[in-house]
């Protein structure tokens, strides 16, 4: 059988179940396709593909294919809308199989069902290769799955937290020819814009894995994990492994398999399974995501409780900018813009003042770290906004923090603020109106 593989956020040879049952193939063709709706403005006047994922990405698409030619295989990268592209290949190739990683988000599933409608004839499979677990491997029915994390950490450890390590997939050494090698249309794509400062991340699986190593036997930097984690602007206070585990140059079980083996072999400790905690909370959004589908990006979200859906244009505008009255929160929005990354702390705080003090729906903000952050992720940007804005997975309410007492605590010398550029020359004000004192 000749067998289409889709690569979508599973960009890596090394633990995907996907790509080794589209190995078992006749022929196979690799695919990746790169949709221009992403660079278009949305609902909430954010594009989907800001310029620093869209960079990191690129650079992954690139490592991907020198790792696919070692193995006499090549990328097929289009320019277009896969419910078209897909079907064009499939007929043009004679494909009889078509292959990809099961996605969470509701635009991924549409995609994917309309495909399948215009290819009756054609088989379609979906294999789970984004998280620590299968399906049938969660310690619960998805139908079933707690309301809250804390409910889920409790049933996967007292389930064994390690009973996903036999799922992990070897990397893979061989693949079948492709059925030709058609000429694509990858010049077509947006051009990548030079960064405004030096890149932290760059994309693809081998700087992936190259990281994580580091990151634990090299530099020890996991034995104080949990004390350094909520520092604003240290680039080894956390892993930043989430970039390459958001496109799936790196594989969650590699992460978690190596966390293991570091323990084993040096300290087990705090901050160790703080980082598994972490692990486990993306776990905990991918299937939450999958659970409650379009619920994730409603106003209301999956408890239904009524939040605002009102919108200030120049309180958003401010946000995005980091020209609002909030020192700590513009070098945090700053910072994000002009590198594609901000810490989980920075993130909290910029979130509770779009919800709490700027008053904003929080579905703008989402779609304004969607745009920007280099290591977006669907189910855990729209899981923890409906976190923080009391909709979603935290039964206590809207988290509003208190940004002064932030910033006495996480920058008491003002060195975030000041490097970042925090202090607004002309900040915008919560209220503004036009000529007849209606809100703008």
């Amino acid at each position: 059988m000749q067998t289409l593989y889709w690569f979508t956020r599973d960009l890596r040879l090394h633990d995907n179940a996907a790509l080794l049952a589209a190995s078992k193939s006749d022929m196979l063709l690799c695919v990746y396709v790169v949709n221009p709706r992403w660079f278009a403005p949305g609902p909430f006047q954010c594009r989907t593909l800001g310029d620093h994922r869209w960079r990191f990405l690129w650079q992954s698409l690139m490592a991907l294919e020198r790792n696919l030619r070692s193995l006499g295989q090549r990328l097929h990268i289009a320019f277009g809308d896969p419910q078209v592209v897909i079907p064009e290949l499939v007929h043009n190739h004679q494909i009889g199989r078509v292959i990809r990683s099961r996605q969470p988000g509701t635009r991924e599933s549409s995609e994917w069902e309309a495909v399948k409608d215009k290819l009756p004839g054609t088989v379609f499979q979906q294999f789970e290769t984004l998280g620590l677990f299968t399906e049938g491997s969660l310690p619960v029915e998805l139908d079933n799955l707690p309301d809250t994390f804390s409910q889920f950490r409790k049933l996967v450890e007292q389930n064994g937290e390690d009973n996903f390590g036999r799922l992990r997939i070897r990397t893979l050494t061989a693949l079948p020819p492709a059925p030709g090698y058609p000429e694509d249309n990858r010049g077509e794509c947006p051009a990548i814009p030079e960064p405004l400062h030096p890149v932290r991340f760059t994309g693809g699986e081998s700087a992936g894995l190259e990281h994580l190593h580091d990151y634990l036997f090299v530099n020890h930097l996991i034995d104080h994990y949990k004390e350094t984690r909520n520092a604003l602007d240290d680039p080894d206070a956390s892993s930043r492994l989430s970039p390459w585990l958001a496109n799936g140059s790196l594989s969650a079980r590699e992460v978690a398999d190596t966390i293991t083996d570091y323990e084993n072999r040096h300290v087990k400790n705090e901050s160790t399974y703080w980082l598994w905690f972490e692990l486990l909370w993306r776990e905990y959004f991918y299937w939450y995501a999958l659970k409650h589908g379009s619920d994730l990006f409603r106003r209301d979200g999956v408890q239904q409780k009524k939040r605002s859906a009102s919108f200030y244009p120049h309180r958003f505008k401010a946000w995005c900018a980091g020209s609002t009255e909030y020192p700590l929160v513009n070098a945090a929005m700053n910072q994000l813009r002009e590198t594609g990354y901000i810490s989980n702390r920075s993130r909290q705080i910029v979130a509770s003042c779009l919800v709490n003090e700027l008053e904003l729906d929080w579905r703008y903000g989402a779609a304004w770290f969607e745009e920007q952050l280099v290591d977006y992720d669907v189910a855990s940007n729209y899981g923890n906004w409906q976190y923080q804005a009391g909709v979603g997975a935290d039964p206590k309410g809207p988290r509003h923090f208190n940004l002064e007492k932030q910033e006495r605590q996480f920058d008491p010398d003002g060195e975030f603020i000041r490097r970042w550029r925090g202090n607004a020359d002309q900040p915008v004000g919560l209220h503004l109106v036009d000529a007849a004192d209606w809100p703008v």
